[in-house]
């Protein structure tokens, strides 16, 4: 496992040291908002994949009028089709030996624990649980503008004020944190390495 030395030198070694001797090269801010914008990019062919099969059957059996016309199928079909395979994808790319999803591979980053090594299942499916709560968040205050009166458009608007508190906290996080951790990275307790 590559880290760095506690040291003026500037190569990286194999580090055979306690915990304290060691200081990993973490994925900052750019690199790490560049990996999430290529796994955004699967995502969408995913997203895309999904909406031409409703789309074609919707010709043959209407299924949008079913799915979708109440606000509680609407968001469990959402999250169903949409949330569970990304959060799937996520978890199971980085407890896998990758260590990491296809964008983060391709910018050189793995997600660890203190040790370097590979988290568990469990571990990542909770960060990740914990990374996409303003996504699922504004999906659901989305289903409500759709379904809801004007006279709660004041909770919406609190709602989307939560969701962009939450990504403004992880940002902050990430960029002021010595390890470059968000807040999700903190509770967990991962790390995002650069392997290069």
């Amino acid at each position: 496992m590559k880290c760095w030395i506690k040291t003026r030198l500037r190569q990286s070694s194999y580090c055979s040291l306690t915990k304290d001797d060691r200081v990993w090269n973490y994925g900052g801010f750019w690199r790490r908002a560049g990996a999430f914008a290529l796994d955004y990019v699967l995502m969408a062919i995913y997203l895309l994949a999904v909406t031409l099969l409703f789309l074609f059957l919707n010709t043959l059996f209407d299924v949008n009028q079913w799915l979708f016309s109440d606000r509680i199928r609407g968001q469990l079909t959402a999250s169903l089709l949409v949330t569970l395979p990304v959060l799937l994808y996520f978890a199971l790319a980085e407890s896998s030996a990758w260590q990491g999803t296809w964008g983060k591979r391709r910018l050189g980053l793995k997600v660890a624990d203190i040790d370097g090594d590979r988290i568990s299942f469990g571990r990542a499916l909770a960060r990740n649980l914990l990374k996409f709560i303003p996504w699922e968040l504004s999906h659901t205050l989305i289903w409500e503008i759709r379904f809801t009166s004007q006279t709660d458009s004041m909770l919406i608007s609190y709602g989307f004020a939560l969701v962009y508190l939450l990504i403004g906290v992880n940002i902050l996080a990430l960029v002021m944190n010595k390890k470059r951790q968000t807040l999700y990275d903190l509770l967990v307790k991962t790390y995002v390495i650069n392997q290069r």
